[in-house]
């Protein structure tokens, strides 16, 4: 990036899991981390929401850290930027937050410090950093992501052509993935393992065929993570016993929650908002797309 040029970066947010495909499927949505990047004498970080005002607004920011630190493992000293910063993904609540902001100080070293990654390459480096593949490898490909994180080795298979309608169902309070994650269990049996992979192969082969049907019942059939977080998303359940009537095929919550996804049947998006607002009245119903372009670079020369 040279001097006197504007670099934009945008980032979709996501979701993981799908019900049974635990930290190895995502899918990227239609609401996006925005960042505005030019040249400067110092690093300076100037949010654009009040959400984003509670973070450090100079090197000590997490999308600058992150930067800094993938730019030192290529041997590259990056220049100060300001950023501008923008964001309409809700934070901690299970729609890739954290995830997308790891892509966007990746997609930010490899541009100013013209490192030529790969989609690949950022895919490995955010997973290593994330932990998981599925929120990050949405973010960075787009479409639905089917990943796995066997100790250095990150594999995905991308897809973009299976089209869903979601309904997020949005609650006021944030949800912590550490808080969610210490309920699970550090073991299963191995007739569980067999049987709750079984129902995650059958959700991908499910989705593949457009067997929507199938593919809700298997969202509702998880055995990794969701029938021990319904305690701290009680509105899951309200959801399972609820959505279909209105016109959901299936229900599952995003990541590790509280936010939770309906995946509607074509025409009923509607019926579905209205029938949830008389059950739900407090949470935010927000319909979403699949974002199938993932992380996005371009440049515009401004007068700063």
């Amino acid at each position: 990036m040279n001097e006197g040029e504007m670099l934009l970066i945008k980032v979709p947010a996501s979701t993981a899991n799908l019900g049974p495909g635990f930290d190895s499927i995502g899918l990227a949505l239609n609401l996006y981390l925005t960042l505005e990047v030019a040249r400067s004498d110092r690093w300076e970080v100037i949010p654009l929401t009040e959400e984003l005002q509670e973070f450090p607004q100079d090197e000590q920011n997490f999308i600058v850290k992150t930067a800094i630190e993938v730019a030192e493992t290529f041997q590259t000293i990056l220049p100060p930027c300001q950023i501008k910063v923008d964001s309409n993904i809700p934070l901690a609540r299970g729609l890739g937050s954290s995830a997308s902001a790891i892509v966007a100080g990746i997609e930010l070293a490899d541009q100013v410090g013209n490192l030529g990654l790969t989609k690949q390459q950022k895919f490995k480096i955010a997973s290593k950093m994330e932990g998981h593949p599925d929120n990050v490898g949405a973010s960075i490909f787009g479409g639905l992501v089917v990943g796995c994180q066997l100790g250095e080795e990150v594999d995905a298979e991308v897809i973009h052509s299976v089209d869903l309608e979601v309904l997020a169902v949005i609650p006021e309070e944030e949800l912590l993935t550490k808080s969610s994650r210490e309920v699970l269990p550090s073991t299963l049996s191995f007739k569980n393992a067999v049987s709750a992979g079984a129902v995650s192969n059958l959700l991908v082969a499910a989705l593949l065929t457009n067997n929507l049907e199938l593919a809700g019942k298997m969202m509702k059939k998880d055995k990794y993570h969701q029938p021990y977080r319904k305690a701290l998303v009680p509105h899951l359940q309200l959801m399972e016993d609820c959505a279909f009537e209105f016109g959901a095929y299936g229900v599952a919550l995003s990541g590790a929650g509280p936010t939770v996804l309906c995946f509607v049947k074509p025409g009923k998006m509607n019926l579905l908002i209205e029938g949830l607002k008389q059950k739900l009245p407090k949470m935010s119903l927000l319909p979403l797309e699949i974002d199938k372009n993932g992380s996005i670079c371009s440049g515009a020369i401004i007068t700063k």
